[in-house]
């Protein structure tokens, strides 16, 4: 016969039992077979092996020398396969350690938040964390789980949508004090602009003008690296700077930020999503577990569906409520 269709280790558990039980007549009913399939397997391995294992007559019930042998390898065998079990049965809850790389404004304001949240329902999962608004290779950077903010790269990663949110153009109300806020997008011009030193980011800023989609550009006296420090330096009375609702819409619900030219707001959004190594095949554990979290937790619904054509004090309002 041959070996692949031989079940080596059914013949081993059904062989450790007869020797722990003492017979085939008990190992069978523990085993719910018939004494005489017992027999029949004991005895195929025993002419697959060529050599005797087992010493049988009506009153005695003996191991030969390679039946001691045989059995204790095969205690071993089995043990070794219980580990394997167990050791894939606890894969399916979640441990180890989550690396996951965020953007600094979902990160501080959304992902860091709920760290305690989700440490408190997976005790086992050990979150490594960092915040960096530049695009990282998963790979390189041996991260589990990367929340991306804006288009997608084409690559091999699986993403999974968590949101989308608009943008919008604000300043402080300090700035506006001595900078009256422009009344079209060409006054742009004689502003002072927050925006972007990496490589990703555009130049020019969008609206929405008698119909038409219009590029302004946008050449910011002052450029940042991130999205975190283009709202500190707004809420400091810095300048005009354009972000996403999600990122500054307490700021703006609490009159810390004023929307400017939402007249002529395209309503064009920033899709965010969790993107992971798909492998092909099953994810980890900790991985399902923690995109899973996300998407339950997080919702930013109300930072997509704001009308481009309502003022600044509208906006204001929708995100208040």
């Amino acid at each position: 016969m041959p070996r692949n269709e031989i079940n080596r280790s059914g013949e081993m558990e059904v062989f450790a039992r007869v020797v722990e039980l003492g017979g085939f007549s008990p190992a069978a009913r523990a085993l719910r077979m018939t004494p005489s399939a017992v027999s029949k397997l004991v005895a195929r391995l025993e002419a697959r092996l060529g050599v005797r294992l087992i010493v049988r007559s009506t009153r005695k019930f003996m191991l030969t020398e390679e039946g001691t042998t045989f059995h204790e390898r095969t205690l071993r065998v089995l043990a070794d396969l219980d580990e394997a079990e167990r050791a894939v049965a606890a894969c399916q809850i979640p441990r180890g350690r989550l690396r996951v790389n965020a953007n600094v404004p979902f990160g501080r304001h959304y992902l860091l938040p709920l760290v305690p949240r989700f440490a408190a329902l997976h005790p086992g999962v050990q979150l490594d964390i960092t915040l960096s608004d530049a695009v990282v290779d998963l790979v390189d950077e041996r991260a589990d789980v990367a929340i991306r903010v804006g288009p997608l790269r084409s690559s091999q990663l699986v993403a999974r949508k968590l949101g989308a949110s608009r943008m919008a153009i604000v300043a402080a109300p300090s700035y506006l004090a001595s900078h009256p806020a422009p009344a079209l997008p060409r006054a742009l011009a004689g502003h002072d602009l927050v925006t972007f030193n990496f490589v990703r980011h555009s130049d020019s800023w969008s609206f929405m003008i008698d119909g038409k989609r219009c590029d302004f550009p946008a050449h910011g006296r002052t450029t940042v690296g991130d999205g975190e420090s283009a709202r500190e330096l707004a809420l400091a009375g810095q300048g005009l700077t354009r972000l996403s609702l999600f990122h500054i819409a307490d700021d703006i619900a609490a009159g810390r930020l004023v929307p400017v030219l939402e007249a002529f707001n395209p309503g064009d959004v920033e899709e965010i999503h969790a993107v992971y190594v798909g492998h092909g095949g099953r994810l980890p554990a900790r991985v399902r577990a923690f995109i899973d979290f996300l998407v339950d937790e997080i919702d930013l619904r109300r930072f997509a569906t704001m009308h481009e054509e309502s003022g600044s004090g509208q906006l204001e309002a929708a995100l208040s409520g």
